[in-house]
């Protein structure tokens, strides 16, 4: 049966829902032999396919690109789509028109970047169709302004600004969120206080369930990864070795 929002807010606190990344057919159909619930199409490809150094290069045909490549894997799991730099804080008739060429591309819900400030917009956006699933916490779109990532919720001020953002999105409609690098305990009181699906990504174990970068997973990078991620293959040597003897294969005409 093809996953949708409401399958994925039945989970909480039923068992914890499991999300990766993909960005293209071959990613999302291995995924979904896998039983992965969320698929995420990321504006992560930046960093992980693209060559970036940070995700604001990622433009909305990239994410349009990407989007309808694993759609047409036609997965089980539900696919949501970033919508990517800039767009949240756009003209709403130029965020509604970015969401739903993305929809339209084949995600069953987009994902934005963004705390209370855009819960107006998100109402909106879920008024007209657009299911959202909002994303809190360290927000790899504002890298310009960090200056670097670090974890959030560490002071009072900060916990009390996250979970305001929880709520003010929750209300606005936002059927889950993603919580990224979060104070686990901030985390774990979000995860209570919400009737939505928390997702974490370096926000702890308390969470409602959890999200990982597919390449980072798998160890397909050539990249440090970030001190969370645990690596469960390394697919990165297994590549470099099969090359090696591809190249021994050929010279020595084998």
């Amino acid at each position: 049966m093809k996953t949708n929002i409401q399958i994925i807010q039945s989970l909480k606190s039923v068992r914890p829902i499991v999300a990766t990344t993909v960005y293209d057919s071959v990613m999302a159909q291995l995924a979904d032999q896998s039983d992965i619930d969320l698929l995420l199409v990321g504006d992560s490809v930046g960093t992980t396919l693209l060559g970036f150094e940070t995700t604001i290069n990622v433009t909305l045909e990239m994410m349009l690109h990407h989007t309808s490549a694993v759609s047409r894997a036609q997965t089980k799991a539900l696919i949501v789509s970033d919508l990517p730099y800039g767009y949240s804080h756009d003209a709403f008739e130029h965020i509604f028109e970015a969401c739903r060429k993305l929809i339209q591309a084949g995600a069953s819900a987009v994902k934005i970047e963004g705390g209370s400030p855009i819960a107006p917009t998100i109402k909106r956006l879920v008024d007209s169709g657009i299911p959202v699933l909002g994303h809190i916490g360290l927000l790899p779109q504002q890298i310009k302004n960090l200056g670097k990532y670090r974890k959030f919720g560490k002071t009072e001020a900060e916990a009390e600004a996250l979970m305001q953002d929880a709520n003010t999105l929750e209300d606005a409609g936002c059927f889950a969120l993603i919580a990224e690098m979060v104070s686990e305990t901030v985390a774990k009181e979000i995860s209570e206080m919400t009737k939505i699906p928390l997702i974490g990504i370096g926000s702890g174990v308390h969470c409602d369930g959890q999200i990982l970068v597919s390449n980072d997973l798998l160890g397909l990078t050539t990249k440090t990864l970030p001190s969370f991620v645990h690596s469960f293959s390394n697919l990165s040597q297994n590549v470099i070795q099969s090359f090696q003897e591809y190249k021994k294969a050929v010279i020595e005409r084998k």
